[in-house]
């Protein structure tokens, strides 16, 4: 048995998508007694003179009914002998433009249904490219209403080549055709006697048989979803595996600070297992504290990397238009975090694929443009790493989705070597003490910018003048991600030690990796700091660093409008 499909079906106002899916549930024997006794009532009191109205089975709100389209997304769970399936039926109106995206965002395939009466349509060719959009790699155009051309085989070659010439323009996948009538049933769950000209599989037995499962993924990756911390003895990171697999004394890197630990334990439900695979939730134990938080990444994939601007193919979907130089929340993969959209580079005509200079963009209209994100956060193209490279678009002010897109390149990488940081043989100190925070008054909102980006070594002089920052020039620095302490005297670094080898004197200054005070004023203090630390979570983090740290002793934030 194939495994599940998950399917959307989608085209014009009327073109009988509902009815189709209905029919497949109806002729598939799907229905219990009293469902198809209520379809039939149902259907005296419909449009087709008393005869079975199929698309009453999926339009199930009274509004849908009187105005006989479909508005919201009604999803539908099916089971046959061959195959389980889970299907959208979509809205065909361009109002509901974005419902449909809704849908498109977790079907493995599109069902996109053409009249056979009217051909390829502007909605048609909106709906194909925003499956495309949203990642859709197989495609099925369903020539529907067959039988109102009389089923002439030279109509439907037309529409063919014209269904040909548009997956070509767009780049589909794995696309087929089949001519059908939903209504009379013809090519739906049996071939057509009225149609001997078309040899492929009826609808279901094609969606029985084809294989979606194939994936172009295959180093191991996990976006954190949640950091579970019961009690100071265990410390998981929870989320799916989006691809590959892992097993237990793996190593693994840690985006974004690019910290690497070995796989101790895997937790697979409430069962200890030896490895995991895609698609499995997981809970990954490490055999040393590093530096996770939800929205982080786990992988043993080298090219995978943090990224702080993003160009981004977009569905707009609020009612209001988009501007550029508004902040939103961006969310990609567990990632939520604040951004701007920096620039439109060219809105997309609908109907030609035309690339359009726009300076703002209105409802369900599509174009490439540039997020800048508030700090790098792990990121990919969508066609390498499909879950790095989906993401939405939130409203800070009314909540809403304002945008659905994916990510066609990356720019401004933050690498390890590309921090500030301090490093002394085997010993590395990620440190950010050297990056500018500022108020960006176009965005109305706080940023960071790297502005220095080396590596120190004992020896080294640091900078301890900056637009946001001034440090003595004799302080110790501890940076708790990677237990490693820094000390500082005439701006000069004079060693790197392990937690387990410092101890604080108390006559300089103490900061942490970012800058913030530490206020600590023994050594007993600062030990006391580190066991807090490690045994926090993210939801007691935030506390604990208020009582520990202060932000403004060595920093403040100046106004800019120069980084958008």
């Amino acid at each position: 048995m194939k495994g599940l499909l998950k399917f959307i079906t989608c085209g014009s106002v009327d073109d009988g998508k509902s009815t189709l899916i209905g029919h497949i549930l109806y002729d598939a024997k799907l229905l219990y007694a009293d469902q198809e006794k209520a379809l039939a009532l149902d259907s005296k009191v419909g449009s087709r003179s008393g005869g079975i109205d199929y698309s009453l089975l999926l339009d199930g709100l009274m509004a849908e009914r009187e105005q006989g389209i479909t508005i919201d997304v009604a999803y539908r769970y099916f089971t046959t002998d061959h195959r389980s399936f889970i299907v959208a039926d979509t809205p065909g109106h361009e109002e509901y433009t974005r419902n449909m995206a809704v849908g498109a965002s977790f079907a493995d395939l599109a069902v996109i249904l053409v009249d056979a009466s009217q051909g390829i349509l502007v909605q048609t060719r909106r709906h194909a490219r925003i499956c495309s959009l949203m990642g859709i790699w197989h495609y099925v155009f369903a020539v529907n209403k067959m039988d109102l051309i009389g089923y002439d085989e030279a109509k439907y070659r037309a529409i063919e080549a014209d269904i040909s010439e548009l997956a070509s323009a767009l780049g589909l996948e794995q696309v087929k055709v089949i001519p059908l009538s939903a209504t009379e049933g013809d090519n739906v769950t049996t071939h057509s006697d009225q149609m001997p000209w078309y040899t492929g599989e009826p609808l279901l037995t094609y969606l029985e048989q084809v294989d979606v499962d194939a994936s172009r993924e295959e180093a191991f990756y996990l976006p954190v979803q949640r950091v579970c911390r019961p009690d100071h003895t265990f410390r998981g990171f929870q989320g799916q595996i989006e691809s590959g697999s892992i097993a237990v004394g793996d190593t693994i890197r840690v985006l974004p600070s690019h910290e690497t630990a070995a796989v101790k334990g895997i937790l697979h439900t409430d069962h200890n297992v030896n490895a995991a695979y895609a698609g499995q939730p997981v809970t990954i134990t490490l055999d040393r504290e590093v530096d996770v938080s939800r929205g982080s990444v786990l992988t043993t994939d080298d090219a995978l990397a943090a990224y702080k601007k993003l160009e981004v193919s977009l569905l707009w979907m609020d009612d209001s238009d988009l501007t550029v130089g508004k902040d939103y929340l961006v969310k990609l993969g567990t990632k939520l975090i604040p951004g701007v959209l920096t620039s439109i580079l060219y809105a997309v005509d609908i109907n030609t694929g035309e690339h359009i200079p726009a300076d703002r963009l209105n409802k369900n209209s599509i174009a490439r443009c540039t997020v800048t994100l508030q700090e790098a956060i792990p990121a990919d193209r969508f066609a390498v790493h499909r879950t790095l490279g989906e993401l939405i678009l939130i409203d800070r002010v009314t909540n809403m989705t304002s945008a659905c897109g994916v990510v066609e390149s990356v720019h401004d990488r933050a690498d390890v070597q590309e921090d500030a940081s301090f490093t002394d043989g085997t010993l590395h100190a990620k440190g950010d003490l050297f990056e500018e925070f500022y108020y960006d008054v176009n965005s109305y909102n706080v940023f960071h910018a790297q502005t220095i980006r080396n590596t120190y070594h004992v020896g080294d002089e640091i900078p301890t003048q900056g637009k946001s920052y001034a440090y003595p020039d004799d302080l110790d620095i501890i940076v708790l991600r990677d237990r490693v302490a820094v000390t500082i005297r005439g701006r000069v670094v004079q060693k790197l030690e392990r937690f387990e080898d410092y101890h604080y004197d108390g006559s300089v200054p103490l900061v942490n990796g970012r800058g913030f005070a530490v206020q600590a004023q023994t050594d007993e203090d600062v030990r006391q700091f580190m066991q807090d630390y490690a045994g926090s979570d993210e939801a007691t983090l935030p506390d604990l660093f208020g009582k520990w740290l202060c932000f403004d002793t060595f920093r403040k934030i100046f106004i800019s409008g120069a980084y958008i």
